[in-house]
């Protein structure tokens, strides 16, 4: 009863949590519209320019998760490492933060990786994405300032005169938000707690986590590091090519909302969905996008990333049981 219990809480809430966000932004949306503007108004030169650097900030990560487990002495594929990153990140879709358990997982399975090892890697790499997400908050709050602080005291919302939310509203979605947060946060205690437990395991994890610091080539870590982020803010940034109602945004003001989704998506809801349009949506608001525009800003980037993560994962599990295949036949 309680397994049944956790995965209802782990797996539905995240969702309902989400879904229940999106219905206060889009209530009163016209989803008519959408089609239109996709088929008529969205610059695609742009939009496949952005996917692009979607794609590469995947292809980076794989080959910088290889690059940190050079210290443990194992050396998988590269193109498993980043096969291992398409499907970590779809499995994010369907319950938030466990890719990081399926990408070692397929480590584990193809190259025969040890799980706790590589996953004490992916603990130490989501420590410098900490570092480099605080790094773009500092710089974006130093551009941005104002703006910011709009931000923080309305919170996007306002009256009723065509402002983005109430006061109800916006207290609820913080509130589920926060909630959320600390949900995740027992979960994720509670696994720890019984790993402490076994000392074997710690060790091993210990290993993965300390294995950056004895890493010879940390120049290029670096580079494939800040390489991941800008693919990140870049295939953000083009996409206000793709309208004519944000083309005018500065890069500043791309940063500030790149920084504000950023942040969005720790609460727990499949790739942010609900947070991440909320403060997307409010923030572009503050820079003069209507809010009906700015809403099929977000509907539209929001539903083509997560789509393209979920066909990246599909291509990311062909291919390595395609890979797994090769290598029965040749045995």
């Amino acid at each position: 009863m309680k397994k049944i219990l956790s995965l209802i809480l782990k797996t539905l809430l995240p969702i309902l949590l989400g879904a229940v966000i999106l219905y206060w932004i889009y209530r009163d949306f016209d989803f008519n519209r959408v089609a239109d503007v996709v088929c008529n108004e969205m610059n695609l030169w742009w939009f496949a320019l952005s996917t692009f650097f979607g794609v590469m900030s995947h292809v980076l990560r794989g080959w910088r998760w290889r690059l940190s487990l050079a210290p443990l002495g194992y050396a998988p594929s590269t193109s498993n490492c980043v096969y291992a990153i398409f499907i970590a990140y779809a499995a994010n879709l369907v319950v938030p933060r466990v890719g990081e358990v399926s990408r070692c997982a397929v480590l584990d399975r193809c190259d025969k990786v040890p799980f706790v090892q590589s996953l004490g890697t992916v603990v130490a790499e989501r420590f410098i994405d900490t570092i480099m997400v605080l790094a773009l908050v500092a710089a974006a709050l130093l551009l941005q300032w104002k703006v910011f602080y709009t931000f923080f005291i309305t919170a996007g919302g306002g009256t009723d005169d065509g402002q983005l939310y109430s006061s109800v509203t916006k207290i609820a979605i913080m509130v589920a938000s926060v909630a959320a947060i600390v949900a995740l946060g027992y979960f994720v205690g509670k696994k720890m707690a019984l790993l402490t437990k076994i000392k074997a395991v710690i060790r091993n994890f210990w290993e993965g986590v300390t294995a950056l610091g004895k890493m010879k080539n940390s120049s290029l870590f670096v580079i494939e590091t800040v390489g991941i982020w800008f693919c990140y803010f870049m295939q953000f940034y083009l996409c206000f090519f793709c309208f004519t109602f944000s083309s005018d945004l500065s890069m500043a003001a791309g940063l500030l909302l790149f920084v504000a989704g950023s942040v969005a998506v720790v609460v727990p809801t499949p790739n942010g969905a609900g947070p991440w349009h909320f403060a997307i949506i409010s923030m572009m608001v503050l820079y003069g996008v209507s809010q009906e525009d700015a809403g099929m800003f977000a509907l539209i980037v929001h539903s083509s990333q997560t789509a393209l993560v979920a066909l990246l994962g599909v291509i990311g599990l062909m291919l390595v049981r395609k890979n797994e295949k090769n290598i029965c036949q040749t045995k």
